[in-house]
């Protein structure tokens, strides 16, 4: 799509950008569809035209044309786009001038201390040019890989605006991750160059990195480069003299050139498929998974999630003027990656470095009513954690400019969902606030994007998606792989996506990318583009490990509904059932902080189910709160997923992303080892392993 057209007078403000997108299919390729079933089914079975549509609508760049879109279709393995040359940061610099003469920054960020920063379009471009210069002098050739330790700051989107806008590869940890941790990701990809930052400040307290930057520099022999960022102002304490990193360059000094070659610089041109960044899997056994993503693949499908499903618009765009995007994360999690991608399409990042629950769940409304935020995004465990809390947004700040809610990182649940489109209600200032708009999506890191998502035309059911996302050929599968649609079945994916991973780093084979994604429906077992038979020549089906629903057409939409994971499956007396409905029945009782539950499934017996519960400080898991439990699951599910016992614990596992992790507990509790079930440096709380350990002997020796 052209900036003139963009800014057109012709389109509405607020009108959909999925509108304005339909409204330019119609006009440029002669397509109009009979409701969005119509226009997704368009879109997975004739993948050629739905992705040229995508590369022509956002007016992608390229010195060199492709020969095709599509060249092969096959998983893992297809080909896209074969003869053009992206860049991630070209395209993100190509809005300098417009939105910058509109009057828009380009990225508005806060911490805990308070420190504002608001960085313009030219001197974000500045930055990432002096920086990329400054890292070719140290030898940065394409293909090299600069390994990030920094929290979400602005210097952090800098870093990998400029490394990847010569060819490097970039990849990030959080400065919350230690030592082992880190190193389990980046001694994997070998890096050149390390960017780290010197300390954070996370709920209300100072965390000094710089002993665990120096042990990743000791056991990082392919770092030749090290970059600084003074974020905690800790470097150069008397405590920190002996340290060999203290003379490194420093990111202030680096990305602070400002000449005749800075202005002149341009990122490089790069293949289709050229390397853009390495992310993680959850890595709760073995080694995470270090995934590869490239240029073109990741610009094209960032640009239609964002755009056409989350209706994040333009900074200058005649529709949704003024957007400020802000998604809560760490740079540990995907969506630090989503919310990058915002300046994919010019529009205002906007960023808060902290605990969002210090001191209380307004730390972020409060952020966001100062910054004028448009679309706040979280993940849904802060909506629950502020419904719980009692948060009146009321007392917030002026948050009248907020028009849409976005979710992810785990199944919202409805009362979720009706608290805060009845708090809105109580402080709408428009009429879009009175009924607000919650975009809750569903994908995954392994391919940087989401399969289900938002769309503002449709209807809204709480605790339910609204569709399965233009280009993403998401079906519902039973045990004999055929889709079903009103009932729960597999996850899978049956035709290519742009952002797919290329390989992953050092799987030579793809034996772990086959293993992870293609195990279950290898190839040999694609269906023929549009469906239908058993195609024998075609590649693998992608198996993403969720339970889906997609809603009957009887019912009226697209609806869709994800019940967990589909490897930590409750299958009780022939009945399957996501463990998210548990957690659904029962995280809402008040006494109830944190859940969760296995199915164990011993052979020859019956399996046993067993729950575990963190309750509020104070309260004691007696008879009266089990029959609470026991009534509330009752109501919401059925008697048939009673669990067999209720244990009261101090903590729930989870990843550093704050997953649960239901698979690695359900197999120790199976009488697997637990350094062979779970990987210690990657969650955020291993020192509760202890407890589920003892209970895994006691539950032996009762066999």
């Amino acid at each position: 799509m052209s900036q003139t057209s963009k800014t057109s007078p012709g389109i509405a403000p607020n009108t959909p950008q999925i509108r304005i997108y339909q409204d330019w299919l119609r006009t440029n390729r002669g397509l109009s569809f009979d409701g969005y079933n119509a226009l997704w089914r368009w879109s997975v079975t004739d993948l050629d035209a739905y992705w040229q549509s995508i590369w022509d609508y956002f007016d992608l760049q390229s010195p060199t044309p492709h020969t095709a879109v599509l060249a092969k279709n096959v998983m893992p393995g297809a080909v896209w786009f074969p003869g053009a040359q992206t860049n991630y940061a070209q395209q993100v610099l190509r809005h300098v001038d417009a939105a910058h003469a509109a009057g828009f920054a380009a990225v508005i960020s806060r911490n805990e201390r308070g420190d504002h920063v608001e960085l313009s379009w030219p001197e974000l471009r500045r930055q990432v040019a002096s920086l990329a210069l400054h890292l070719r002098e140290q030898g940065v050739q394409p293909g090299d890989r600069v390994a990030a330790y920094l929290p979400n700051i602005p210097e952090t989107m800098v870093a990998f605006l400029a490394t990847v806008s010569i060819g490097a590869v970039w990849s990030v940890c959080a400065p919350d991750m230690g030592t082992n941790a880190v190193l389990d990701r980046f001694q994997q990809i070998e890096p050149k160059v390390l960017i780290a930052c010197d300390g954070v400040r996370y709920g209300g307290r100072d965390f000094d990195r710089m002993t665990v930057v120096q042990e990743l520099c000791n056991a990082l022999p392919t770092v030749r480069h090290i970059i600084l960022h003074d974020n905690l102002g800790v470097a150069d304490a008397p405590q920190h003299a002996s340290f060999s990193i203290a003379a490194c360059d420093r990111f202030a000094r680096a990305s602070a050139r400002n000449d005749a070659e800075t202005a002149a610089f341009e990122p490089m041109w790069l293949a289709f498929d050229h390397p853009l960044w390495i992310v993680y899997s959850s890595g709760t056994t073995g080694l995470p998974k270090p995934i590869v993503h490239g240029h073109g693949g990741t610009v094209l499908v960032a640009l239609a999630l964002k755009t056409l499903h989350n209706d994040i618009g333009c900074s200058y765009s005649a529709n949704n003027w003024g957007e400020r995007f802000h998604w809560y994360s760490s740079t540990g999690w995907v969506m630090w990656n989503a919310q990058v991608a915002g300046l994919l399409n010019g529009t205002t990042c906007v960023l808060f470095d902290g605990n969002p629950g210090h001191p209380d769940w307004t730390t972020l409304w409060r952020f966001a009513a100062d910054t004028g935020v448009t679309y706040f995004g979280a993940g849904a465990a802060f909506y629950a954690n502020c419904m719980k809390a009692g948060v009146d947004l009321s007392t917030c700040g002026d948050l009248s400019a907020v028009r849409a809610l976005g979710t992810t990182g785990s199944p919202l649940s409805s009362d979720a969902q009706n608290w805060g489109t009845d708090q809105f209600r109580h402080i709408a200032k428009t009429e879009a606030q009175r009924d607000i708009w919650w975009c809750n999506i569903s994908g995954g890191t392994d391919f940087c994007g989401a399969f289900i998502g938002g769309n503002r035309e449709l209807p809204q059911e709480p605790g339910v998606m609204q569709c399965r996302l233009l280009g993403c050929a998401v079906e519902a599968w039973d045990e004999a792989g055929e889709p079903v649609q009103g009932e729960v079945g597999e996850l899978v994916c049956s035709q290519p996506i742009p952002s797919m991973p290329l390989y992953f780093w050092g799987d030579t084979d793809n034996a772990r990318y086959l293993a992870s994604y293609f195990e279950m429906y290898p190839a040999g077992h694609g269906r023929k583009p549009g469906g239908g038979d058993w195609n024998a020549e075609a590649g693998g089906v992608w198996r993403h490990g969720d339970w889906l629903r997609v809603g009957t057409q009887e019912a009226g939409g697209e609806g869709c509904v994800i019940f967990g994971r589909s490897d930590a499956t409750i299958n009780r007396h022939g009945l399957r059932m996501g463990t998210s409905e548990l957690y659904s029945a029962i995280e809402v009782l008040p006494e109830v902080v944190d859940s969760m539950v296995v199915d164990l499934e011993y052979l020859g017996r019956e399996s046993y189910m067993p729950l575990f519960v963190v309750l509020r400080p104070g309260l004691t898991l007696d008879a009266a709160l089990q029959r609470k439990i026991v009534d509330a699951i009752k109501t919401a599910l059925s008697p048939r997923f009673v669990p067999n016992a209720i244990f009261q614990v101090d903590e729930i596992p989870r990843t550093l992303s704050g997953k649960k992790q239901e698979l690695p507990i359900k197999k120790l509790l199976l009488g697997q080892p637990l350094e062979k079930v779970v990987n210690k440096d990657a969650m955020a709380n291993p020192g509760c392993l202890d407890w589920y350990v003892n209970f895994a002997a006691q539950q032996a020796a009762l066999v």
